[in-house]
This record gives structure tokens, C-alpha cells and sequence, in this order.
């Protein structure tokens, strides 16, 4: 069988470790035929994200804190010089100060909000100006979100305000470069145990609740968020933007 995304270049931006979602993209990328760049936060979280990336045989892999805007340039700037295009981006980030994290929505801090929004939503937006011009004849830039985003979740706190501007974004993103042959879409996996969620209170509890309460009685896994991240950057999806997919068992369509 012919691999769907053999010769495709692709950016897989938010892997922590090897439960990260991010990771469970990047692997079905590669499987498909890609080649995938990688990146990783910091020094502190190289040697997690370092052996994964050779997993992959990702040709590119540098730091990346989507608050620097240097490290940003730097990203894009190399796979220009390396690979003169890009064809997909993933973006699995979001980032919330425990502080505000923790507390109501209407207690948040200014400064905590701003940041949750910054990592969370704008660099996306950001990326998605970066890769434009690598972008010659089309591509897909893929974002990561939840169902805390539409709906109110417990303990899920600022991040919900927050999923729903990135949401709304892919939306303007997608009508804006559609002209160009470039397609914005949303992964909306249901509560999968990763890092960023280990931040969340009652986490435990939001995995037992869906896997109860959604028709498949299950929940899924970062392979499963990698086999619709893999299709949706695929010229199988070439019609499908500005949508929301959900990796959920089901559960977004319970009351």
C-alpha cells in the first residue's frame, strides 16, 4: 500500500514525552511516509524529547519556546534552508499558570490569562504566519484543542476560555488562507493522561466520567489522535478545513 504521505515535510511542535500527543502524531506521520521536524522546549526536557526524535529519524530538531521569538524564527528559518517548504504543522501546546489554573475563571490573574493565551492560542496564529510561505502549494496546519473549549468542564478553568479563542481562530485562519491552498483544522481528542493534563484537578475522575459516559465506553489514545492527525494532513482530506475532529469515543455528542 502506498504510504499517504510519502514526500510530505512536515512540523510537529508540543512533544514532552512519550505519552504527549504530539508524539502520537509524529509517529503516525513517519509511518505514512513523512519526514517530520521536531522540537523541544527547553534543556530540561531535550533528553525526553531527544530519543523520540530519533525514533522518527526527524532530520531537524531544535528548542522552541513559543514565547521566544528568536527560537521561532530560527525554526522556520531552518526549514527553509533545509527543506525550502513545508507541507503540514502540528501544534499541540497550551500552557496555563497553576495559580489561575486552579482557581475560577473569574479569579484569574491578568498576567496568567495573557500567558495561557499567549502559549496557547497566539503561537499558533503565529506559526501559522511563519509557515505560509513555506506553504507553496498548500498545505495543512493542524492545531490540538478540547471539548473544555465548547462546553464547561470541571476544574478545566482558564484553559476553557482559552480552546475556545484558539477554536475560533482555525476558523479565521482557514478562511483567510484557503485561497493559497491551505487547510486550518482542530483535533479534539477526548481526556487522554498527558503531561499537560496531570496539571488538571479531578483528572481521574474526567477519564472514568467519559469512558462511562460516551457510546464506545472508551477513551482514546495518542494513536488514535496520530491516525486523524495523519489523515487530515493528507491530500485524502484536501476538502476538509476550518473543522473541528473529534478523537472522543463519542463523548462530545452526550448531553
Amino acid at each position: 500500500m502506498t504510504e499517504r504521505l510519502e514526500g510530505k515535510k512536515g512540523l510537529v511542535v508540543g512533544i514532552a514525552n512519550e505519552h504527549s500527543i504530539a508524539w502520537g502524531c509524529a509517529k503516525a506521520f513517519q509511518a505514512e511516509g513523512a519526514k517530520v521536524a521536531i522540537t523541544y522546549l527547553n534543556d530540561k526536557a531535550k533528553p525526553h524529547v531527544q530519543p523520540l526524535a530519533e525514533q522518527v529519524k526527524a532530520p531537524i530538531f531544535l528548542p522552541l519556546d513559543v514565547q521566544n521569538e528568536t527560537q521561532m524564527e530560527a525554526v522556520f528559518n531552518t526549514i527553509k534552508t533545509q527543506w525550502g517548504e513545508l507541507d503540514f504543522l502540528l501544534h499541540s501546546i497550551a500552557f496555563a499558570p497553576k495559580e489561575d489554573l486552579y482557581g475560577r475563571v473569574t479569579d484569574c490573574s491578568r498576567d496568567g490569562f495573557l500567558t495561557a493565551m499567549d502559549i496557547s492560542c497566539y503561537s499558533f496564529i503565529k506559526m501559522a504566519r511563519l509557515a505560509e510561505p513555506l506553504m507553496k502549494k498548500g498545505g495543512c496546519m493542524v492545531t490540538t484543542s478540547y471539548y473544555g473549549g465548547e462546553q464547561v468542564i470541571e476544574h478545566y478553568g482558564v484553559m476553557g476560555p482559552v480552546k475556545a479563542a484558539l477554536e475560533g481562530a482555525v476558523k479565521y485562519l482557514a478562511y483567510e488562507l484557503g485561497a493559497s491552498g491551505i487547510r486550518v483544522n482542530t483535533l479534539s481528542p477526548g481526556p487522554i493522561l498527558t503531561r499537560a493534563a496531570g496539571g488538571i484537578a479531578g483528572f481521574d475522575s474526567l477519564i472514568a466520567e467519559a469512558r462511562h459516559k460516551a457510546p464506545c465506553h472508551d477513551v482514546p489514545t495518542i494513536d488514535d489522535v496520530g491516525a486523524m492527525a495523519a489523515f487530515l494532513v493528507s491530500d485524502q482530506a484536501r476538502h476538509i478545513t476550518g473543522n473541528i475532529s473529534y478523537i472522543d469515543c463519542g463523548y462530545h455528542i452526550m448531553g
